[in-house]
């Protein structure tokens, strides 16, 4: 289905919206005009809003915008202004898009003008982080890149911008279109989150065990820097939320030594949540990966430089995205790139995104003390575990993720947008629990949501969802038992809940019949559940009061 999209600028991007005109993935507005981009907004009755988009990009040519006038005190005063009132124009429920700054005019090549020039761009882009950071539904849109790829005297054309206010030539429309087409698909598109990769002549040329004699391709220069170069991507992936793992075939030994050591490593093992170096079948490898992450096969991206390894994972493991290995090392880290903006790229990414390879490896100590205890509920016990509930309004992004990419542990596996979730918060018949697990071994970080609907006599529980990294601790026990007695406190007697299931979250199939609830309707498609709140049995659970 078409996604209703506006596509908004002060100068003429009419090539723009004819080139989304007859993508299937958009259907899009056409604005009267240009150079009105906040008074489509502004006006309620306008063709915009009778539209009814549900993304909106705004393409601004700040130097038009401002004049030419390229006074930074003056510049900061407008730009503050714009973004004000942009701010009073945002609607809950559409996607927006602004993008970032490049200053097209001769007058800044006069005199110290290139100096301002380049604060007023800073000023343009403190003002949108600011305006992102504070608001779940406006994302960065790119315009800055897009011109240096394509090269100043390529992207600007003075003979159109005389003609018709079109600044910009056919190949940055062209990208432009790309660049609007990706962000309408990462609105619903659910990431990928593992990345496994081989090592030899995948993150270095050369053989791991023969280095003796074939020392190993990686260095600062040649096609060594083809290698490092990849590699540096890889670990810009990892600080973004990317888990990276190894299914090698090598001697442990000879790859660890390489890994540890080698003086143009970019990547270490500490960077890796799981690293399966032998002899034995990479499908196999890729099996005991995901048992070790607790997360499914569909969630990786395998990266192998041997087209039968590829062909083999493919085949064995079709749940597996096998990624396209490049001809040639110069182009490792385009293509790596590319992967990354295929499979991995989120909107926005979060602090548990940026801490996810310290999450699971405090999880490897989990795993070490439970496999040293041969008590489950002395292991539970032993975690110290505390709940944080946390305000779903500061952790909007978070919670984005949560119903969106939890498979195994979603009792109902319905996807928000983030327009969608911003409804969901402002509605105050709509209870959110958010909250947070930490233990002896450090922070969980945000793992769960529950969601309460109280619209009707009976509420519902529409949402219940958990990360896969914490299940089996029965913190699901303390959760529901906490949600229950807060729905009793606000007077009501009973509490439904749904499950709907899918072909992930077999898991939880049973949790409210474990739980004590009575299914009431059930089909094919969904069971419903009631619990009588004044005989809720009691729960055995292991958290600590915070």
């Amino acid at each position: 289905m078409s996604r209703k999209t506006a596509i908004l600028s002060n100068i003429n991007i009419s090539p723009l919206v004819r080139e989304l005109k007859n993508d299937s993935l958009i259907e899009v507005y056409e604005p009267e005009g240009y150079g009105n981009e906040l008074g489509y907004l502004l006006n309620p009755n306008s063709s915009y809003h009778v539209f009814g988009p549900e993304a909106t990009f705004i393409w601004m040519d700040v130097a038009e915008y401002l004049g030419h006038e390229t006074d930074v005190e003056n510049a900061k005063a407008r730009i503050r202004q714009w973004f004000g009132t942009f701010l009073a124009c945002l609607k809950s429920e559409v996607s927006y898009f602004v993008s970032d700054v490049h200053w097209w005019g001769n007058e800044i090549l006069v005199g110290e003008n290139k100096l301002n020039q380049k604060q007023i761009e800073y000023i343009w882009m403190q003002e949108l982080q600011k305006v992102c950071k504070e608001n779940s539904n406006v994302y960065p849109l790119s315009y800055a890149c897009i011109i240096e790829e394509i090269g100043v005297r390529n992207a600007y054309s003075s003979k159109m911008w005389y003609m018709g206010k079109i600044a910009h030539t056919q190949a940055v429309f062209e990208q432009m279109a790309v660049e609007v087409r990706r962000k309408v698909t990462l609105l619903s598109r659910v990431p990928k989150k593992v990345l496994v990769l081989d090592l030899d002549n995948t993150l270095w040329g050369g053989l791991a065990g023969e280095h003796d004699v074939h020392p190993i391709v990686l260095s600062e220069d040649h096609k060594g820097l083809a290698y490092k170069n990849l590699q540096r991507v890889i670990l810009q992936m990892k600080k973004s939320g990317v888990m990276l793992a190894i299914s090698s075939k090598n001697n442990r030994n000879d790859a660890m030594e390489i890994l540890q050591n080698h003086p143009h490593m970019v990547l270490r093992p500490e960077d890796f949540v799981a690293m399966e170096i032998n002899w034995e079948r990479k499908p196999d490898n890729l099996r005991k990966i995901a048992q070790t992450l607790n997360v499914g096969l569909d969630s990786f991206v395998f990266f192998d430089d041997s087209d039968v390894e590829r062909e083999m994972v493919g085949k064995m493991l079709p749940e597996v995205t096998v990624a396209q290995f490049p001809a040639k090392a110069e182009n490792l880290a385009e293509g790596m790139l590319d992967i990354y903006r295929s499979y991995f790229e989120v909107l926005k990414i979060t602090e548990e995104d940026r801490e996810k390879t310290a999450l699971y490896f405090a999880n490897t100590k989990r795993q070490e003390l439970q496999n040293s205890v041969t008590d489950f509920r002395g292991y539970l016990r032993e975690l110290e575990m505390q709940i944080v509930w946390e305000n779903p309004g500061n952790n909007k992004e978070r919670l984005l993720q949560l119903v969106n990419k939890t498979n195994q542990f979603n009792l109902t596996t319905k996807r928000y947008e983030a327009a969608e979730l911003e409804k969901v918060l402002e509605n105050d018949q709509k209870q959110v629990y958010l909250y947070r697990v930490t233990d002896k071994f450090g922070d969980n970080g945000i793992v769960g949501v529950v969601i309460v609907d109280t619209t009707k006599e009976t509420p519902l529980i529409e949402e219940f969802t958990m990360s896969c990294r914490v299940m089996g601790r029965q913190i699901e026990d303390y959760v529901l038992d906490y949600v229950e007695e807060d729905i009793k406190k606000m007077g009501f007697h009973t509490l439904e809940a749904l499950y709907i299931p899918t072909a992930k979250n077999g898991p939880v199939e049973k949790l409210y019949d474990r739980m004590g609830y009575e299914i009431i309707e059930e089909s094919a498609a969904q069971k419903r559940y009631r619990l009588e709140l004044e005989c809720k049995p009691a729960r055995e659970f292991f958290v600590k009061e915070s």
